[in-house]
């Protein structure tokens, strides 16, 4: 309280003094100035003002009015650069304050500035409502400037506005200096007070110097320090010196609380910016710090003729750890993968490598060459088949080995791109193709790439409800007993009749339709029709009541939450019993999570669920992995099938693994059979059943159905 009452003390002091002499001063000229002076001197004064602001008011509005012509089509047609090149234009003025142009909602579209900091803000001043709801050019005065503005229209309608603030700054110099002339011509008519007035005015001088200075020491200068290292702050230089105070007053009690706000300021904002720019989980960049980093980049790059290569590493199947091990273990891959990355990108790429997480599972690599002579291709893919290997190595998470694999684009730039946006596009591109190649591998962007996404992107919309269409069907492969060659059942195979392009081959479609996740929508319905069909053709009677139906499972069908609950509810309203149903998985689709395909076929096969394991022998399973899956058959590959009759290596393979699968009590079928030797040898073997061309082809269900009678 002592602090405030003191500072209150000396401006109370200050003033009083100040207002005694003024008052003494004004009463002694006041009495020696005559009527006609004061009168001629306010004439003036409102004559100049008026000339001065009419002019000014004139080439405003004329100014305006032609911005105003000149941004209808760049406002209509959203060109911010036509528009930043009119409103600079403007800007460049004398007099000219701002520029704002907006839109009919009164959100600004462009300012003059570079990055248009104030892009799709609410215009929030005091004359902003007036100056939206406005229908024509509208004059507004401030203390500090005339805002003109004027409405934007395309004939009726209108697309936005345009105001111009002109500083009065200069008006009232020019105002202040007729107001001089006039009033020393005045004094020269009362020259004959000139010594007694000289005398007044010395008095009163003196007396604002010193207030001036008691001021300026006790008030002006600390606030004028705090409003400096505000401004400071305010434009982002958090390294400005701070003001601090010995004095034991408010000023001094204000300056020291500044300084503490301000350092506060200054470790929050440090903070923020390391939270904005870092991923939380990983420690690496993140997504904004990697687009500012890329933009610096190739800042510095265009024009002279260097390189830099863009790698987009994303993991395969990774959503598969989440779903089955649960997120903390997939947030701990995630951590393991991104230390793999980092060490690798250091050892290889050193100094010229930048690592960021881009989100999710994605990672990317800005690589750029070191020195006048590196090629950025060979130190790419170097990189690229370096990650491929590093990734690969199964991690260990809560004890368990996970295996993965990482799927990396690479593109160039300005080979591929000469932007940002478009770089970044085209690696996204090119780890897409990586992925539809085989995944776990790496592949370097082209302009084919390109056509062959548009071309997928195309074939998954026309299959998105081609079922309700009508254009995909099932079509029926006989599958026969080897021993006396009876029909024992038929596999279900999808087709699709595409009402332009005609008949899809299934390799192509089955592919988008896994990738886009729509198989998860066409694979309930495959299997309730599958069912239906299954059941007309047993109420045929005598021996089609034992013919079973094989349906293929995709990995993302077995890895849905309700497979086994699909499964049961088509085989309840078809009527259908369980064992005429098989279902056939390949290696692969079991091996990518072998617990939860353990669990799912488990419960299947206890419902009666007959369960077959496709392209036997192509995959990396072997006999451990068949004991601990339970299945009930195995299907051997077409390729091995093949060469049989005249590879002597495929014909032991095929008869090892008929002998192994009889062992295990399971059944064998061997598929792609074009050749009656083949059957021959297959029968010889002990094989258990077979299908393919030479036994017969695909057909629909009437002929099927035919081909029972």
């Amino acid at each position: 309280m002592k602090l405030f009452a003191g500072l209150q003390a000396k401006f109370m002091t200050l003033i009083t003094v100040a207002m005694v002499m003024m008052l003494a001063v004004v009463a002694l000229i006041w009495q020696r100035q005559t009527t006609t002076q004061a009168e001629v001197l306010r004439l003036s004064q409102e004559g100049t003002r008026s000339l001065v602001f009419d002019r000014l008011r004139q080439r405003g509005e004329a100014q305006v009015t032609q911005a105003a012509d000149l941004l209808v089509n760049p406002v209509y047609y959203f060109d911010l650069d036509a528009i930043g090149n009119t409103t600079r234009s403007i800007l460049r003025q004398p007099d000219v304050s701002y520029v704002l142009v907006y839109d009919a909602r009164g959100n600004i579209l462009h300012d003059g500035s570079g990055d248009i900091p104030t892009f799709g803000q609410q215009m929030g001043d005091p004359l902003a409502s007036r100056i939206v709801a406005a229908r024509d050019l509208q004059v507004l005065d401030t203390a500090q400037v005339m805002d003109i503005s004027t409405p934007i229209l395309i004939g009726d309608q209108r697309l936005g506005g345009v105001r111009v603030g002109y500083s009065l700054d200069k008006i009232q110099v020019e105002e202040a200096r007729i107001n001089r002339e006039t009033t020393s011509r005045l004094n020269e008519i009362g020259r004959r007070h000139l010594t007694w007035i000289a005398l007044l005015l010395m008095m009163l001088v003196s007396m604002a110097v010193l207030v001036g200075i008691a001021l300026q020491r006790a008030l002006v200068r600390p606030i004028r320090r705090l409003s400096d290292a505000a401004l400071q702050i305010e434009a982002g230089n958090y390294a400005t010196d701070l003001p601090a105070s010995r004095r034991k007053d408010e000023v001094g009690a204000l300056v020291n609380a500044f300084s503490r706000m301000a350092e506060s300021i200054v470790r929050h904002d440090r903070d923020m910016r390391r939270m904005a720019y870092t991923d939380s989980l990983t420690g690496l960049p993140n997504r904004l710090a990697f687009r500012e980093t890329l933009d610096h980049r190739l800042m510095q790059l265009r024009g002279v003729g260097s390189q830099l290569a863009l790698l987009f590493a994303d993991i395969d199947d990774f959503k598969r750890v989440n779903d089955t091990l649960g997120h903390d273990v997939g947030d701990e891959v995630l951590i393991q993968f991104a230390n793999r990355i980092r060490e690798a990108v250091l050892r290889i790429g050193g100094e010229a490598g930048e690592l960021a997480r881009f989100g999710g599972d994605e990672f990317v690599i800005l690589l750029h060459p070191v020195g006048d002579h590196g090629d950025i291709r060979a130190a790419a893919a170097h990189l690229a088949e370096t990650l491929v290997a590093e990734l690969s190595r199964p991690i260990v998470v809560q004890d368990r080995q996970v295996f993965l694999g990482t799927s990396i684009g690479v593109t160039v730039f300005p080979d591929d791109a000469s932007g940002a946006t478009m770089l970044m596009k085209n690696g996204d591109i090119a780890m897409y193709q990586a992925k539809v190649a085989g995944k776990n591998g790496y592949r370097f962007y082209s302009r084919a790439m390109e056509q062959a996404v548009s071309r997928r992107v195309r074939m998954e919309q026309d299959l998105r409800g081609a079922w309700e269409r009508g254009e995909l069907s099932l079509v029926y492969q006989p599958i026969y007993n080897v021993a006396d060659k009876r029909l024992a059942g038929a596999e279900a195979l999808l087709r699709w009749q595409h009402p332009v392009h005609g008949p899809v081959a299934p390799s192509v479609f089955i592919d988008v339709a896994e990738q886009s996740g729509l198989i998860e929508v066409i694979g309930p319905e495959v299997v309730r029709a599958a069912c239906r069909d299954a059941m007309r053709w047993r109420q045929r009677g005598g021996a089609a009541n034992a013919l079973f139906v094989s349906i293929n499972v995709s990995a993302r069908q077995l890895r849905s939450g309700d497979f086994r609950d699909q499964m049961l509810a088509a085989l309840g309203e078809s009527g259908l019993p369980p064992e005429l149903i098989h279902m056939e998985l390949t290696e692969t689709t079991v091996l990518n999570d072998e617990e939860q395909a353990r669990k799912i076929l488990g419960h299947l096969r206890d419902s009666g669920i007959k369960v077959w394991l496709d392209d036997f022998g192509t995959g990396f399973s072997g006999l451990s992995h068949l004991r601990r899956v339970p299945v009930d058959g195995v299907k051997i590959d077409r390729s091995f099938i093949a060469d049989v009759m005249r590879d002597p290596d495929d014909l032991a393979l095929t008869s090892a693994i008929i002998a192994m699968a009889h062992s295990l009590g399971m059944t064998v079928i061997a598929e792609g059979v074009e050749k009656e030797g083949q059957f021959d040898l297959l029968r010889s073997r002990n094989c258990d059943l077979a299908q393919g061309y030479w036994l017969g082809y695909p057909l629909g269900l009437d002929e099927f159905m035919a081909l029972i009678d």
